[in-house]
């Protein structure tokens, strides 16, 4: 027997459900589309990892109808011309609303600027993700010209004087197992700097994928002070710590997972709205560079498919957060504050009793790489729709 309900906790939230389209048994729950703020789809220049397409039809699968592309790309999009094949294959390949990042830096390197003004009607915000622009001078005027456009500076922040070729979180399963570490403060000290910039400048200021306990509190202590900044963090950073490692190339990504005591601030700071939202970091690569282990692997796993089970299971249902905070932080979050209308946002549909065990082999993305390979997990993606796209229906994908 097939029981539908909608979400109730938005106002005005009243899809025009296909029930058709959905299995004939189980109890299904609608929701708005999610909202991904920062995904690397790798296209154009590096298709052997991910495509629009794959991206994109691995995102509906996970829920989302909203994603937002990260510039390290070849191109680089610096300037509209290199921005350019990005858009068409966005306009040919798309299964969902896709919106690209402009580069803060010409081709990332934090020497020059980038057409700031020239991509910024084209763009969701400017970042270097993947890399943390080390001038002070040059991120202030980053964020001085940001700003004069209506455009938030979404960093990526990483101080290289303290890296030393790190590849896992500097604590003890680095030391036990003979890792070079990557320090917390690598992490945070630039948090503090963007900060500080951020007061004197006025500029919106989002922080990417936060992992520390001392960035909860900056960020904390800055938005007390009245500081326009946002920030996120990932699944993998709240339900995962450096206990949970082990040798192989789906536990690295950057920034790492850290100690049970910054796991703890990270859940700290989404129950009490430091925390405004989670992303997945979604960053595929080819079976060769994750099976190098943790010291020869390339950083990043993939997520966006299973976000919302995972975070439903270990979250919602241990009464960690509400249902209604994980929408908050997934869908209206996101959109609120990088102006994307909730109109219009399309839908997805979960089975919330549906239980299941994460299965790479099964992912829609080319990128298999994830710590939670194994994990059981309630909430299954049955139906997703995007206004003005194909979106995924798990029959059709069957």
């Amino acid at each position: 027997m097939r029981s539908v309900k909608v979400y109730g906790g938005m106002k005005g939230f009243a899809p025009d459900v296909a029930e058709e389209m959905l299995p004939e048994e189980g109890n299904f729950t609608v929701f708005p589309g999610f909202c991904d703020v920062h995904v690397h789809f790798r296209e154009p220049g590096f298709s052997y990892k991910e495509t629009i397409r794959t991206g994109t039809l691995a995102a509906a699968r996970g829920g989302y109808t909203a994603v937002m592309t990260m510039p390290n790309l070849n191109p680089v999009p610096d300037s509209v011309a290199h921005l350019q094949p990005q858009l068409e294959l966005i306009r040919r390949d798309a299964a969902i609303a896709v919106v690209p990042y402009g580069a803060i830096t010409v081709e990332e390197k934090g020497e020059a600027l980038s057409d700031l003004e020239g991509l910024a009607p084209l763009v969701c915000a400017f970042s270097d993700d993947g890399h943390g622009v080390q001038r002070d001078r040059l991120m202030r005027e980053a964020m001085r010209r940001a700003k004069t456009l209506g455009k938030l500076i979404v960093a990526h922040c990483e101080d290289n004087t303290l890296l030393h070729g790190g590849v896992i979180h500097d604590g003890v399963y680095a030391r036990e197992n003979g890792h070079k570490g990557i320090c917390s403060e690598s992490e945070w000290r630039q948090v503090e700097r963007d900060l500080n910039l951020a007061a004197q400048t006025g500029c919106g200021y989002h922080v990417c994928h936060i992992s520390t306990k001392e960035s909860v509190n900056l960020i904390r202590e800055a938005k007390a002070s009245g500081v326009n900044v946002s920030c996120e963090t990932a699944p993998h950073y709240l339900l995962l710590d450096e206990s949970d490692l082990e040798e192989e190339g789906r536990f690295k990504m950057n920034p790492p997972v850290r100690t049970a005591e910054d796991r703890e601030a990270l859940i700290r700071g989404i129950q009490d709205g430091t925390i405004d939202m989670i992303a997945t970091d979604h960053a595929p690569h080819s079976a060769q560079e994750k099976a190098k282990g943790l010291d020869g692997s390339a950083f990043g796993i993939v997520g966006i498919e299973t976000a919302f089970p995972l975070l439903y299971t270990y979250l919602v249902r241990p009464g960690v957060i509400t249902l209604d905070r994980l929408v908050e932080l997934i869908c209206k979050a996101p959109r609120s504050r990088f102006r994307l209308p909730m109109s219009g946002c399309g839908y997805t549909v979960f089975d919330l009793d549906r239980e299941y065990v994460i299965d790479p082999d099964t992912f829609l993305s080319m990128g298999k790489a994830t710590p939670f390979a194994g994990w059981h997990v309630l909430g299954e993606c049955v139906l997703t729709r995007a206004e003005g796209y194909s979106g995924y229906c798990k029959e059709e994908r069957a």
